[in-house]
């Protein structure tokens, strides 16, 4: 897929229509109810590799309090003033060392509610290679691409369940030979293949 498909679609009112809002099904209603969810927003770097492009995306560091060791993308709280593009550049500087002046911002997903009280705004950015990043450790433990062919392939993602904390929930998961993507992050990843897919 060309960087001027990507740009187009993203564009397009009706591929986006292909995309709706997602939240976790651990989310509080009365967070929802109350207004009282959190702001943030992540980067969804899509690097343009001439032949096979692909989705940038890091491992978190262990030792972190919430969501240790999971797949996400850049991201986190946007701070007063700021908007969710400003915030998503910002992040994915400190997180992994990428030069805010590289990405094109090219539109937006729509949001997703996570179980942890944010609502989150994925920023779509496109990334022309080379990359040279520096992965701060305090915050992720690895940085690496995914095929975007994989997240265009309809048959990728499977729908899954279990049980968590006395419940059945069910999730998304993204297929990798050794990282789990799911959740929030996998959630982001069947929109962005909603609003790319033909």
């Amino acid at each position: 897929m060309t960087p001027s498909e990507i740009i187009a679609r993203l564009r397009d009112a009706e591929a986006l229509a292909r995309a709706a809002p997602t939240q976790s099904d651990l989310l509080d209603p009365g967070l929802l109810a109350e207004g009282r969810l959190r702001p943030a927003a992540v980067l969804i770097p899509i690097v343009v590799h001439p032949e096979r492009p692909t989705v940038l995306l890091t491992l978190r560091a262990a030792h972190l309090n919430a969501h240790s060791g999971q797949v996400a993308f850049p991201g986190g709280r946007i701070e007063p003033g700021e908007t969710p593009e400003a915030a998503a550049l910002r992040e994915a500087a400190e997180e992994v060392g990428l030069d805010p002046r590289l990405p094109e911002i090219v539109g937006r997903l729509p949001d997703h509610l996570t179980g942890t009280g944010f609502r989150v705004t994925p920023v779509v950015g496109l990334v022309r290679p080379p990359l040279a990043l520096t992965p701060d450790p305090a915050e992720v433990a690895l940085a690496f691409e995914y095929p975007l062919a994989t997240v265009l392939d309809p048959a990728a993602p499977q729908r899954r369940r279990s049980e968590f904390r006395g419940r059945v929930r069910e999730y998304w998961v993204w297929p990798h030979p050794h990282h789990t993507i799911w959740g929030a992050t996998a959630a982001m990843l069947v929109n962005l293949a909603r609003v790319l897919r033909a």
